[in-house]
């Protein structure tokens, strides 16, 4: 038989449950006697059994992700995967583990979600998309476990959020398309049920309304954030009477699909026609030709998404955090607008 937390205890010559609070980290042992209970359990080599130690601190040091089953994007967008590695990171660095909840049959996403959180077997949630009718973010605050949403609620509720000025950063790249001389410009978005796309439809919109330009709803096609959504957008768009002369896609992977479609209509991009995307992917820059995009910094959303939630669990913040991270335009070749000098700072 292994060495147990008794043995430990004996050797130490100190009780079974001071071990544990050694363990545990507590507060009223003793320098001296965790020092001494440590080095016992080193010498022989007694490693705490995690589920039995996680009972004693009551806490699993497990963050949890739940998946919507409604999210068929989280396996094909490039934008999960990324922001997925930023909170890995800083986890994997703070000693948490990740727990990837992902669809059970027989059970929605609010029972899914119910289960995780009342089964104790996460400290913190981190909710991967905002919509406008949201019982995940209900349910969240309604059990009080310390939650973070990379985005925003629809409605005000008592929840950290990171986001990214989504409005702001269409408008910034609608107003770039119209700088360049566009006057006719389409926009392919994802669904009008997430926050996001709300917020990225008014950016675009406010940019045409203050150039004084007509918001056309023709002009204007809405899905998933898939490359075929992109590709049937842009397939809709170019069929009109009076097509775009210019893009703007909610996200790479649509302006992926748009710039195939286009393709295989015969368009140059961007002689005939100018595609941006949203979000700064990896593949943006490989894509032929390269994509002007909005950077979100993806990566470090999860990155402070994570900070955020830590700091709830540990008990160093008080009360909801909100953080917007700052959005940059990265120009290449497929606006027209492209150079040498913008093409090196964009991809660095």
């Amino acid at each position: 038989m292994g060495v147990n937390i008794k043995d430990v205890a004996m050797q130490a010559g100190v009780s079974p449950s001071t071990v544990s609070r050694v363990i545990a980290n507590h507060p009223r042992i003793s320098q001296e006697t965790r020092e001494r209970v440590r080095m016992i359990m080193k010498e022989m080599d007694y490693h705490p059994n995690a589920i039995a130690r996680s009972l004693v601190k009551r806490s699993s040091e497990v963050i949890g992700l739940l998946i919507p089953s409604t999210i068929e994007q989280f396996y094909l967008n490039p934008f999960f995967p990324e922001v997925l590695r930023g909170i890995t990171q800083v986890a994997q660095h703070a000693g948490y583990d990740i727990f990837l909840s992902t669809a059970l049959h027989g059970l929605n996403d609010v029972e899914r979600l119910e289960k995780l959180i009342r089964s104790k077997r996460v400290d913190g949630m981190i909710l991967l998309t905002s919509r406008t009718t949201d019982p995940l973010l209900e349910l969240v605050t309604e059990l009080r476990i310390p939650s973070v949403l990379i985005g925003r609620p629809f409605n005000p509720l008592p929840i950290s959020w990171i986001n990214n000025d989504n409005r702001l950063a269409a408008h910034d790249m609608t107003q770039h398309l119209i700088r360049m001389g566009h006057r006719r410009i389409g926009y392919i978005g994802g669904s009008q049920e997430l926050v996001v796309s709300l917020d990225r439809l008014r950016g675009y919109s406010d940019a045409l309304s203050e150039a004084d330009l007509k918001l056309d709803p023709q002009c204007i096609v809405a899905g998933e954030f898939l490359e075929d959504v992109g590709y049937s957008g842009m397939m809709r768009l170019l069929a009109l009477a009076e097509r775009p002369t210019a893009v703007v896609a909610s996200d790479d992977v649509l302006a992926f699909g748009a710039m195939r479609a286009a393709g295989e209509l015969g368009y140059t991009i961007p002689d005939d026609l100018a595609i941006v995307g949203f979000n700064d992917i990896p593949l943006a820059k490989l894509s032929n030709p390269p994509m002007t995009t909005v950077n979100v910094n993806i990566y470090e959303l999860g990155v402070q998404a994570t900070n955020m939630l830590l700091d709830e669990i540990q008990g160093s913040v008080r009360g909801p955090q909100h953080q917007i991270i700052e959005h940059q335009l990265v120009i290449r070749r497929s606006c027209g607008a492209w150079n040498p000098l913008t093409q090196l700072q964009g991809d660095k």
